[in-house]
């Protein structure tokens, strides 16, 4: 007889380092006052203080949470020890980490550079500089996502061989002003994160087949993708998105189906509906000789708990407690390869229907 399915063993929640070094921030954007700044106060990190060009917003932001704002990127370099927590656009990434000290801890908001060149300039940079330094792929430290991994892991689901992300919602794209304008939106600031935690949960495809387009309502580059990730003949691996869904909630959706040969798994990722104040997360899973779903209950949320795991995996490799970093500038550079090839894709000419005779 299989062993009963006990949801509550399920993993949630990463180990806090023992001492925490402080944490200096640059950008002062909703994402660092919205998720990273809870997410540092609820696991205890000291935050020193943040720096951005927009000195008023920068001084907003710093007085509500009773920190330092900083005048110049080189007096936020200087902050003795600290972890360096880059929420800024893409296109300002190198310049910030070319003002860091060598050796320096760094974490680098995703994606990492707008397209796979400035991915390997940041790469090389951060080699060059011996930088110890991660992109901020959080939805890996969700308490739901850890949870699935740990259930994959122990094979309550046999061998996984169907993964599914379904997104239909409508999402203020107006909260990241900077993105109008900008030629690639959707998979690189969105969908990066799904791309992403499929890679560590399945691995490298041998290939992929895509489609990113925009809407006529709007002028955003593109906001809704259908992609195809090639795993050969056992695995299927689907991704619809929709941001667009202007339509109530009713039939809205963001979730993942996880099948495998003998059991399956369904999350909702609850940030994204309604973000972002959001709606609850659900795990629920059908595991190996069981009957039934069952509902994992969970210790936390995507926003703000993977901030705080991310950063505690950071803090932990830094001080000897980790033996791994997560997520690393060398396994992020292969998650931008994967953007990349799907905008390849996505420009390629798609296979034409046959004439009529």
């Amino acid at each position: 007889m299989p062993e009963a399915f006990d949801p509550g063993t399920l993993a949630q929640s990463w180990p806090l380092p023992a001492s925490p070094r402080p944490i200096v921030t640059f950008g002062a954007g909703s994402i660092v006052g919205d998720a990273h700044y809870p997410a540092y106060r609820k696991g205890g990190f000291p935050i020193a203080g943040l720096y951005d060009p927009d000195q008023e917003k920068a001084r907003a932001l710093a007085e509500k949470w009773g920190v330092t704002a900083y005048a110049t990127i080189e007096e936020a370099a200087s902050v003795k020890d600290a972890i360096f927590d880059l929420a800024t656009p893409p296109v300002a990434h190198a310049r910030v980490l070319a003002a860091l000290p060598d050796g320096a801890a760094v974490l680098i908001q995703k994606p990492m550079g707008s397209d796979l060149a400035a991915a390997t300039e940041i790469l090389e940079l951060c080699r060059k500089k011996k930088l110890k330094a991660a992109v901020n792929f959080q939805l890996r430290f969700a308490p739901m996502m850890l949870a699935l991994k740990d259930a994959i892991a122990r094979g309550m689901l046999g061998e996984v061989v169907d993964f599914e992300v379904h997104l239909a919602l409508d999402t203020p794209w107006q909260l990241w002003s900077f993105l109008e304008g900008l030629p690639r939106i959707e998979i690189t600031m969105h969908s990066i994160h799904y791309l992403d935690l499929i890679r560590q949960v399945l691995g490298d495809p041998k290939g992929v087949h895509a489609r990113s387009i925009g809407h006529p309502n709007h002028k955003m580059a593109q906001t809704r993708t259908t992609a195809i990730l090639d795993y050969g003949d056992r695995v299927r691996c689907a991704i619809s998105i929709n941001h667009d869904h202007k339509f109530g909630r009713r039939h809205q959706a963001c979730e993942f189906r996880v099948s495998g040969t003998e059991g399956a798994a369904y999350v909702q990722l609850g940030v994204n509906l309604d973000y972002p104040h959001g709606e609850p997360d659900i795990l629920e899973i059908y595991p190996k000789g069981g009957s039934d779903w069952v509902s994992v209950p969970l210790e936390g949320t995507w926003f703000p708990d993977a901030f705080v795991g991310r950063m505690a995996n950071l803090q932990r490799y830094v001080a000897g407690e980790d033996s791994e970093l997560v997520s690393s500038v060398e396994d992020a550079w292969m998650t931008m390869a994967l953007v990349e090839a799907l905008y390849q894709s996505s420009a390629a000419p798609a296979t034409p229907l046959a004439k009529m005779p």
